[in-house]
């Protein structure tokens, strides 16, 4: 069956820095139905103005074909680069979240926080805000664990992703 051949796919977009082109991107999902799962973007040549968008999406593998075509379609596109086929690449997403407890509680939290490798980037009273980066399953892990202790928060960025090895984005 197709629908048992969905996976999960990290693409890496090379664009030029101008307005419109997220919008440009983002529409080319929505338009035809696909779900965008994570979306970084930020400029990453400042003399050539290029921005790099990564986008973590999910479908069969003509789905995903299709969205590789599309985007290389669109004019301010120099390159696009599907990381979970070309093999071994490095993700990173980064996470705030705000805990709020005292007693045992608060210092279960920093004992966890403290595991994860997280750091208290803000502290009141009765409050933590954790910083935590990794991949999304351990900061999905980190954050069931601190829902029980008090956790009010969550403020998360997208996947960054670049491949391993010594090839680059050109």
């Amino acid at each position: 069956m197709e629908d048992q051949d969905i996976r999960q796919h990290t693409i890496a977009v090379l664009v030029d820095n101008e307005p419109g082109v997220l919008a440009r991107v983002i529409g080319l999902f929505s338009g035809r139905g696909y779900n965008i799962e994570s979306l970084t973007v930020a400029e990453v040549d400042d003399a050539a103005h290029f921005s790099r968008i990564t986008v973590v999406t999910s479908g069969t593998p003509m789905v995903i074909e299709q969205i590789k075509a599309h985007l290389g379609r669109l004019v301010p596109v120099h390159k696009v680069r599907d990381l979970t086929l070309e093999g071994p690449h490095v993700e990173a997403e980064l996470a705030l979240v705000k805990v709020a407890g005292t007693g045992e509680k608060r210092v279960e939290s920093l004992r966890i926080a403290d595991i994860f490798g997280a750091t208290v980037d803000d502290t009141t009273l009765d409050s933590f805000v954790f910083r935590i980066d990794g991949t999304g399953e351990k900061i999905n892990r980190f954050i069931n664990l601190m829902r029980p202790l008090g956790m009010i928060e969550v403020a998360r960025t997208g996947v960054a992703a670049v491949s391993r090895g010594n090839k680059g984005f050109s």
